[in-house]
């Protein structure tokens, strides 16, 4: 691969990933909210809405994008030899679980039967900010 079409690739893994993080701290958000409102008002319908669109229109091709640009990136570059790789890769993976999880928590708010409390939620919502900031130091400082 050129060294402009790494870049590139490079780009649109830090574009995707950016995005795929917004929805991973902004949905757990909504779920605080969601749980306020009473099951079949007019604006848990509005968050349903809401959630659905964030999840199937924003996060989840974000994540998809980030996968195939980052394996691509990994590939190109010879990463998989690296330890900081490996660490990286198994926080990628649990922050896919989180993806798929609140996938679950958006599901159960649709079909009206959440039964999880808003501090719940406050407390999923740090799982992901964690993560990131662990992926972060080992993509920059590369320990190990």
């Amino acid at each position: 691969m050129t060294g402009e079409a790494y870049l590139w690739i490079k780009a649109l893994h830090v574009i995707a990933v950016i995005s795929w993080m917004a929805g991973l701290l902004y949905l757990p958000r909504l779920f605080v909210y969601h749980c306020e409102v009473k099951p079949g008002s007019e604006t848990s319908e509005k968050f349903k809405i809401m959630e659905r669109r964030l999840l199937k229109a924003i996060m989840t091709p974000a994540m998809v994008v980030a996968w195939a640009a980052g394996l691509t990136l990994a590939v190109s570059g010879g990463l998989f030899q690296d330890g900081w790789f490996h660490v990286k890769l198994l926080l990628v993976i649990l922050m896919t679980g989180a993806h798929h999880m609140m996938g679950k928590w958006k599901n159960d708010f649709a079909a009206d039967r959440n039964t999880k409390s808003q501090k719940f939620f406050r407390v999923a919502n740090e799982g992901p900010t964690l993560l990131m900031i662990v992926i972060v130091i080992l993509v920059i400082v590369k320990p190990f």
